[in-house]
């Protein structure tokens, strides 16, 4: 195989136990990428003895038969990178890398840099499983190398970069948030991936940050409330002292507002005694003169009541006389509407017998006319008989129509009840039916659907098709049931072997097709498969000599009543085997149908059906005739009425008009005059209102005289009025001064036992005010006292009032000492630190917030716009292979960071909707292809110096593999692309090549060169020479 361009291809050759490299041709050495693989050399290492590979700046595919080598190449790549072997995922310990028997073994790797490569050389120990390191061959350090590894951004741990064959199908297990990780790192800025680790880190110490200050907030409102129950528990303690204090000097104050009340009282009592006494004299003398004056007052009230009943007496009398002169006034009122509602009455009857006259005269005309434009009637008797005589016929016509209907209406019953009948017996028939079919489809499910499907489809077979019960079918619907064809020929009429009289002998009876009915179809079936036409039947007897009957009658198949008997004849030896079986007990054949008797009763229901639409058209057609005759009937009928009433209707006229004249006479007769009732009216209210005159005269002299008795009684009135308010104001004068003199003297008498006590109290309560306040008796109260006694209450009931509410306060305040105070104080100290340590913590965290916005900001916005590339060429590779793949940016939550991810979706049908990636939606082929085309997307953006893939192709369909492989020629060959390795075990014929990619052979075998002895152009003219002698 060669390639299409101006670079040979590079042959890997092993030896047994021998040593291998790859070697490419001496052109001009083109340009790497810094940081791509210039160089990888193996000794000892895995199926290596000594291999170089030398890999071309571009597109470099490894091909190789399987377990040639290939993977062995990725591994070196990976360990001698400082990849950890957990990653290739062929072994957890790189001793376990060295080949087998040897202890020690090497990778050593060139990377392109400027101006000078690095060559990073890996010794692997076996024993201790360590590695040594060296850097353009000085030994170093581990991390050394990954800084060096790190600088040029190769990333052996990122799938997205390098992805051996052990791990092909984990890429597509990578999760969006590792997924993002990867991607960032291959092909990202420096800066993105450091950016988002710091928002994560940024997010999760603002995460702990938010999460202490929450804590510390709360523990801080927890000491405030707690602050303010000490707060409150301390201001209770001083609110209670200050009641103490209070209440003490209420106490000191309390017997001297006494002392001095009751002290005041003393000389108040002293005053007051001296004035009742004073008073007491006085009223003494003020009594006589009061009570001489009342005895004159009661005297002269006497005789004022006196008069005053004279007068009311005749004040009644006259009021009595006004009473019925009013009485008889009313009466002359009620005389007077009477006559005016009589002639109201005259009037109406009146106007109602004129409204009479005139409808009776206007009556009498209309009559009038009607009878002048009536002519007289013409002899209507000939049109009246002819009417009768067609009358006559008409119900005759009728009657017979009667008598055939009831007729047919009997012979439609008969043959109505004769179909019920029938249809009753078809209905046990059918329950037979019914209950064998119920059977089936208990039994046999799929052969009762096979059974409905077929009654509904009879129209779609050509021939008859029966329905056997047990018999099973098989049809498009894919039911579980088996269908069989009646033979061509009718086997139905075969006659047996022999008669059943030759066997008679044996108990024999009757031939199995003799003991049951079916249709024709089926029951010659039944004679071509089964032979039941020459099976027999026999009794107890042939049970008791079966062994006689299967030797003499030579029979392959017999029945008796509880066994069934099959004989069969070896053809080898001739031997005769006989096998019995019980019969089972019947199931699906216990209910029979007389399918004679069926097939007669739905015959004779046809004919019955047939009659009965027949007596219905003639019955119809008999109803629509007796209606035709019903309605000529109604007409002449009609006729007839109208003939008789034109006879009759002057007669009835002319005997109506007299009638109404001798009302109308009578009308006149009863005339009312309104005049002469008006006059008789006027006549009779005259002189009733004379009568009322009268009487109102004599009313009006009756009210004068009782206004005048009345001003006298008045007058009387006013006057004993004065006199009693005179006499009952001495008499309460009088009765005041007795009671003030007995109150007086009472109170005179209180007053001086009152001082008396008074007087002892004193000294008593002046003696407990100078105790409480440990005085001596003759010490008068310190200044410091009446100063304090001033601010409080002033009387005792204040005082006392005052007190008890001081004391109830106190009694309020339970439980509570001094360190109330001490610890109030410790925790506003405690609140003061942490309030300080919460405002630290706060600008901490908006400092944090403030960082990750810029982070942010710096980190989100490349970020979108390198997913919008990859997705472009994502979609564009899956676009040129008809299909459709996106890459998106998933996000949860904004602020949650390590959440982010990206997200692959991919249609690989247009029937299908677009799948996330995932390893179990997709097949092997399409994770493949989808890993591809996502690295070739990568690949374009070109960060990293190099790719690995290793054997992805594996699982792809022919067609995609060409495609995927046409596109990683076209993307990986481009100008200043990163160097690319696709290792593959085989190639599809007629690829497309480029001058830019590299292809190195990988060989295995026990008769390979060793690789000193190697020379490809040795090799080269060899070929030639071998071609030239096969074309001679």
């Amino acid at each position: 195989m060669a390639a299409a361009g101006k670079w040979s291809l590079g042959a890997c050759q092993v030896g047994d136990g021998g040593s291998q490299r790859a070697v490419r041709s001496s052109a001009a050495r083109p340009q790497f990428v810094e940081g791509s693989i210039v160089r990888v050399l193996m000794e000892n290492f895995l199926t290596y003895d000594t291999c170089e590979v030398r890999p071309g700046p571009n597109l470099n595919m490894i091909v190789g038969a399987n377990g040639t080598g290939k993977s062995s190449i990725v591994c070196a790549i990976c360990l001698g990178l400082a990849g950890k072997p957990s990653f290739i995922g062929r072994a957890d310990k790189v001793g376990l890398f060295v080949k087998q028997g040897c202890l020690k073994g090497v990778v050593e790797v060139e990377l392109a840099k400027t101006p000078d490569n690095i060559i990073i050389t890996r010794e692997i120990q076996v024993v201790n499983n360590t590695s040594t390191w060296f850097i353009n061959r000085k030994p170093t350090t581990l991390k050394t190398v990954e800084e060096q590894i790190a600088a040029l951004n190769i990333q052996v741990d990122n799938l997205c970069q390098f992805l051996p064959q052990d791990r092909v199908g984990e890429f597509a297990k990578l999760s969006k948030i590792e997924l993002l990780e990867a991607t960032e790192k291959s092909v990202g800025p420096p800066e993105m991936y450091q950016f988002h680790c710091e928002l994560k880190n940024f997010r999760e110490k603002e995460r702990e940050l938010e999460n202490l200050f929450r804590d510390k907030t709360n523990s801080l409102e927890k000491m405030r409330q707690r602050l303010e129950r000490y707060k409150q528990d301390v201001e209770r303690y001083h609110e209670r002292k200050r009641h103490l204090d209070l209440i003490e000097m209420l106490e000191r104050k309390r017997p001297w507002v006494e002392y001095e009340n009751v002290r005041q009282q003393h000389e108040e009592v002293k005053q007051s005694r001296d004035q009742a006494k004073e008073e007491l004299k006085n009223l003494k003398e003020m009594q006589f003169p009061v009570k001489k004056k009342i005895q004159e007052t009661e005297e002269y009230f006497k005789n004022l009541d006196i008069k005053i009943r004279d007068k009311a007496s005749e004040i009644k009398d006259v009021s009595q006389k006004c009473k019925q002169k009013q009485d008889a006034l009313e009466m002359k009122d009620k005389q007077i509407e009477e006559i005016h509602q009589a002639l109201r009455m005259k009037k109406d009857e009146e106007m109602d017998r004129q409204v009479k006259i005139h409808n009776t005269q206007k009556m009498i005309e209309e009559w009038k006319n009607e009878l002048s434009t009536m002519a007289v009637s013409a002899d209507l008797q000939p049109q009246t008989d002819a009417v009768n005589n067609e009358l006559k016929k008409l119900q005759e016509e009728r009657a017979n129509i009667d008598s055939d209907i009831s007729d047919l209406t009997a012979e439609k019953m008969n043959q109505k009840r004769e179909e019920k009948r029938i249809t009753d017996r078809l209905g046990q028939l059918n329950n037979i039916m019914n209950m064998k079919e119920e059977n089936l489809k208990g039994k046999f499910r799929d052969t009762h659907s096979a059974l409905m499907w077929l009654r509904n489809n009879k129209d779609k077979f050509k021939k008859k098709v029966c329905e056997p019960m047990m018999l099973e079918m098989r049809d498009h619907q894919k039911l579980r049931v088996n269908a069989v064809c009646a033979p061509a020929e009718s086997h139905a009429e075969s006659l047996p072997s022999r008669p059943i009289e030759e066997l008679h002998r044996y108990g024999f009876f009757s031939y199995l097709r003799e003991l049951f009915d079916a249709p024709h179809p089926v029951m010659s079936y039944l004679c071509s498969q089964y032979h039941v036409h020459d099976v027999p039947v026999g009794t107890e007897k042939t049970r008791n000599m079966i062994e006689r009957v299967i030797q003499e009658t030579k029979l392959r198949q017999i029945y008796t009543a509880e066994e069934k008997y099959i004989v069969k004849v070896s053809a080898y030896t001739n031997l005769t085997f006989t096998t019995n079986t019980s019969l089972r007990e019947a199931q699906f054949l216990t209910s029979s149908v007389d399918t004679d008797e069926r097939r007669q009763l739905e015959n004779e229901q046809q004919d019955i059906n047939n009659t009965l639409k027949s007596l219905d058209m003639h019955l119809t057609t008999l109803f629509e005739r007796q209606k035709h005759l019903e309605h000529r009937d109604n007409e002449l009928r009609q006729r007839k009425k109208e003939l008789l009433e034109r006879g009759n209707r002057r007669r009835q006229l002319e005997s109506k008009i007299g009638v109404k004249y001798d009302s109308l006479r009578q009308l006149e007769e009863d005339a009312i005059s309104l005049e002469d009732e008006y006059q008789q009216a006027n006549v009779k209210i005259k002189e009733i209102n004379t009568q009322k005159a009268r009487l109102v005269t004599e009313l009006m002299h009756h009210i004068k005289n009782c206004i005048s008795l009345n001003i006298l009684k008045a007058d009387l009135v006013l006057q004993s009025t004065t006199v009693a308010a005179e006499k009952n104001r001495l008499e309460s004068e009088c009765n005041e001064g007795s009671v003030q003199l007995r109150a007086a003297e009472q109170r005179f008498c209180e007053l001086d036992e009152r001082k008396r006590l008074l007087t002892e109290n004193c000294k008593e309560l002046l003696k407990k005010a100078q105790q409480v306040c440990k005085l001596s008796p003759d010490q008068r109260l310190p200044k410091e006292f009446q100063t304090a006694f001033q601010a409080l209450p002033t009387t005792l009931e204040e005082i006392d009032a005052f007190l008890n509410e001081e004391k109830t306060r106190a009694s309020c305040f339970t439980g509570l000492n001094a360190s109330v105070v001490e610890e109030y104080n410790k925790q506003i100290e405690e609140i003061q630190q942490l309030t300080e340590y919460l405002e630290e913590k706060k600008k901490e965290l908006d400092n944090y917030k403030q960082n990750i916005s810029q982070v942010k900001e710096r980190w989100l916005n490349p970020l979108k716009k390198l997913i919008e590339q990859i997705n472009g060429k994502f979609s564009n590779f899956f676009s040129s292979m008809q299909c459709v793949g996106e890459v998106d940016l998933h996000v949860e939550n904004e602020e949650e960071y390590d959440k982010y991810g990206i997200r692959i979706r991919v249609k690989f049908h247009r029937s299908t909707e677009l799948h996330e990636l995932t390893p179990y939606h997709q097949s092997g082929g399409e994770k493949s292809v989808s890993t591809m085309l996502y690295l070739m997307a990568l690949q374009e953006l070109n960060r990293c110096p190099f790719r690995v893939v290793d054997e992805i192709n594996q699982g792809m369909d022919p067609m995609n593999e060409r495609r995927v492989f046409e596109m990683v020629v076209k993307t990986a060959c481009k100008e200043s692309t990163s160097q690319y390795f696709f290792i593959t075990p085989k190639l599809l014929q007629n690829l497309t090549y480029n001058d830019k990619m590299t292809v190195l052979f990988v060989y295995n075998g026990p008769f390979m060169l060793e690789a000193n002895k190697w020379n490809l152009k040795s090799f080269c003219r060899r070929r030639r020479r071998l071609g030239r002698m096969d074309e001679q």
